[in-house]
């Protein structure tokens, strides 16, 4: 019974040095581009922490990576990186809870488009605050090295995968597993739901403010409308949809297949690329509805079966 759990770890942690190996052999283009991987990687399984665990799709991740790059952006150059990534972390979880509150009380599509609601209401406040102020951009000068950021973004990705692992073997894991298949059922059974389902959502936003912050530094500009574009969270549900959003291979598979794709057709044809992708997802909805992950754990089965 120890094997397939040791095989399994013995590739994740195969995964976690060439993941840490690879930026040493890319130029500075290549290194972008694996910063964005693990940036995706830590998005889409944060994500996962708390909608694939509940069922609860949210469209609101993207507020907290935008409120991690604005929160940067206001304290560059005047508080230490190391101090201003907790700082933004903490901003929100502070937010997710507030938000969550009364958001958690409603379900299904209700809940999809109140989180969008909620992230776009944010992204206008912010862009409220700094035509105020007549500011129409940050500009972020002596930003570290792409390969320091590379780095402190594979160990974002790493902690968000953990995160997801830890609750599918914790009893928060199994309340929100509850939860997802009957949440009238299982707070009859004494499952506390609005607390579990906030508590994994406070969680889920934690790491997403921290890739934003780093993510702002590699860009080094901040604009408000592309931070808090809501294209970061459709491509989020798009990644662990395709990848296998209730498990923690799922955020790594779907994030270097959309990743892989985008470098393949974005550049030389971005339109088809759109199209390919809303084909992809929809595929993958109706027919592989448990991702890659699910489609080969399957497939394992059945040739195993088969011997």
């Amino acid at each position: 019974m120890s094997e397939p759990r040791f095989s399994g770890i013995t590739n994740w942690l195969a995964l976690l040095v060439a993941a840490v190996v690879a930026p040493l052999f890319f130029d500075s283009y290549g290194q972008n581009v694996l910063m964005q991987l693990y940036g995706w990687i830590a998005l889409t399984a944060s994500w996962v922490a708390f909608s694939g665990m509940t069922g609860y799709i949210s469209l609101g991740h993207a507020v907290f990576y935008g409120m991690g790059g604005y929160i940067m952006a206001l304290l560059w150059m005047q508080v230490p990186i190391i101090v201003v990534l907790p700082v933004a972390a903490l901003a929100a979880a502070a937010f997710a809870a507030l938000a969550g509150l009364p958001a958690l009380r409603v379900r299904g599509p209700y809940f999809v488009i109140l989180t969008f609601g909620l992230a776009e209401f944010f992204k206008y406040i912010v862009v409220a605050i700094e035509s105020a102020l007549g500011i129409n951009g940050r500009l972020l000068l002596g930003a570290p090295d792409v390969l320091w950021l590379n780095y402190g973004t594979l160990v974002l990705a790493v902690l968000a995968v953990l995160l997801v692992v830890a609750l599918k073997n914790s009893r928060l894991g199994v309340a929100l597993w509850a939860v997802r298949e009957d949440e009238t059922a299982a707070g009859t059974l004494g499952v506390p739901t609005t607390q579990v389902k906030l508590l994994a959502f406070v969680l889920s936003a934690i790491i997403p403010a921290m890739v934003g912050a780093l993510t702002v530094l590699r860009s080094t500009y901040f604009e408000p409308m592309q931070m808090f574009s809501p294209m970061t969270s459709f491509t989020i549900v798009t990644m662990a949809i395709i990848g296998g959003s209730d498990r923690p291979a799922g955020p790594v598979l779907g994030a270097a297949f959309i990743m892989l794709l985008s470098e393949l057709l974005w550049s030389r044809m971005p339109e088809f690329y759109m199209v390919l992708l809303g084909v992809l997802l929809l595929g993958f909805v109706l027919f592989a509805p448990d991702g890659i992950v699910g489609k080969w754990q399957a497939r394992r089965r059945q040739t195993q079966g088969g011997r």
